[in-house]
């Protein structure tokens, strides 16, 4: 930031988290989010952040890895509910941010359509694949255990099994997923299509097109 302020930088615009600037948000991705927030704040810099809702990206990929398995989607999001994002519609609103000239430090919150728990969110899944995919929810440790099996490290410095479904550590996995159960990651605006003009994509229509909205390796083979 002092580097982009020096070379005369005028506006950051920043992809943040949603709820980033809750204390009580247990996710441990909301500690990385509000330092830089707080840090752009104090160099100066006019800025954009853009607080992006849960990937829905890693919950579809999620969905066909149960679906494989025994059929039971497992977490510990419980009742708690989320507007599921996409990747592609994140990118855009940042797009659309660096090309604004409306938004003067500003915090935009980029949701999804519509707030769902995860068994709503099976439901849509099953209505689109004609599965028969069911939500039980589990226990905080009991979640680590199954990524823990599936050869994820809980943290960024372990070593993650090669080919493994889940491309983060469970440490943000399961601490997100902690703080949806607890009523921390709903927030649900029009911040969107204030901002592009447009509606964002639904998870119905990501899992009509799940081919092309799936997380992919944690390493891009990208040329």
């Amino acid at each position: 930031m002092d580097a982009a302020k020096q070379a005369g930088v005028k506006q950051i615009v920043y992809t943040s988290l949603v709820n980033a600037a809750d204390e009580s948000n247990p996710s441990v991705e909301e500690i990385d989010h509000i330092f830089t927030e707080d840090y752009v704040k104090s160099v100066g810099l006019d800025y954009i952040f853009l607080r992006n809702s849960q990937y829905a990206e890693a919950m579809v990929t999620n969905y066909f890895t149960f679906a494989k398995d025994d059929g039971v989607l497992k977490n510990s999001q419980g009742d708690g509910k989320m507007a599921y994002i996409s990747r592609r519609d994140c990118a855009k609103a940042v797009a659309y941010a660096l090309a604004s000239n409306d938004y003067h430090e500003a915090v935009l919150n980029i949701n999804g359509p519509e707030l769902m728990t995860m068994t709503e969110f099976v439901e849509i899944a099953n209505k689109v694949t004609g599965n028969h995919v069911t939500y039980q929810e589990i226990t905080d440790e009991e979640n680590y255990g199954i990524f823990d099996a599936m050869g994820v490290p809980r943290t960024t410095d372990g070593k993650f099994q090669e080919g493994s479904e889940a491309p983060f550590s469970s440490e943000g996995m399961v601490t997100f997923a902690q703080a949806i159960r607890l009523g921390k990651m709903n927030n649900f605006t029009d911040d969107f299509k204030k901002l592009t003009g447009q509606e964002p994509l639904t998870v119905e229509y990501m899992f009509k097109h799940a081919d092309d909205f799936q997380v992919g390796e944690r390493h891009s083979k990208d040329n």
